[in-house]
C-alpha cells in the first residue's frame, strides 16, 4: 500500500491560510533540501481544489529538478466544483475519501499533499493521512484558517522533529 505523507505550513499560532504572504523570507537551501527529501520517494501529488489551481498557475513555468518532477507527476485533485483539469492532473471522481483510499491501494510510490484545508480534515478523519510533516514558521499571524478546525479530538503520535537554522520546526506525526 503507498504511503500518503502531507507537507503543511503553519505559523506558531497555527494558522494556515496565505502562506505566501508570511513563508518565503524563510525559504532557504536548508529548505529546499527537507521538501526534495519528501519529493524524492512521492510519484503522485494529491491536491485539493483551491492548491490546485494556485499550482498550476505557478508551476508551469518553474524551471530546475524539483520543478521539473512537480510538474511531470502525475496529480490526483479533490474538487466539488471543477469539470476538468490541466498540468497533468486528474480529478477524484465521487467521495474524496473513497477516491484518496483506493489511490492508495495502487501500486507505486508515496503520495505527497501539499496545501491545507477541508481535503485534510477529511483524510485526518478517514485516517488516510500515514505522516503528517507540519513545518511551524517563527511567525504568528494573529488571526486566518486553522487546520484543525472543526475536527473531533485527534491524537497523534510524534515520529520526528527537525529543526532549521532560520527557526522553522518541522514535527513530523503519524496517526496511530
Amino acid at each position: 500500500m503507498r504511503k500518503l505523507v502531507e507537507s503543511t505550513f503553519m505559523t506558531l499560532d497555527g494558522v494556515i491560510s496565505r502562506p505566501q504572504d508570511w513563508s518565503p523570507p524563510y525559504w532557504d537551501d536548508e529548505h529546499m533540501g527537507y521538501a526534495a527529501r519528501l519529493l524524492e520517494p512521492a510519484d503522485a501529488l494529491l491536491l485539493g481544489r483551491d492548491t490546485y489551481e494556485v499550482f498550476a498557475a505557478s508551476w508551469p513555468g518553474r524551471e530546475g529538478e524539483y520543478a521539473d518532477k512537480i510538474n511531470s507527476m502525475p496529480k490526483h485533485v479533490a474538487s466539488r466544483t471543477l469539470t476538468e483539469t490541466t498540468w497533468n492532473a486528474s480529478l477524484i471522481e465521487g467521495d474524496a475519501a473513497d477516491g484518496v483510499a483506493a489511490l492508495k491501494k495502487q501500486e507505486g510510490g508515496d503520495i505527497l499533499k501539499y496545501g491545507t484545508g477541508e481535503l485534510d480534515r477529511t483524510l485526518i478523519e478517514h485516517r488516510l493521512v500515514d505522516e503528517l510533516h507540519f513545518w511551524v514558521f517563527p511567525v504568528v499571524a494573529g488571526g486566518g484558517d486553522r487546520l484543525f478546525d472543526g475536527l473531533d479530538l485527534t491524537t497523534l503520535k510524534l515520529v520526528d522533529t527537525v529543526r532549521f537554522e532560520s527557526g522553522i520546526v518541522v514535527l513530523v506525526y503519524s496517526l496511530p
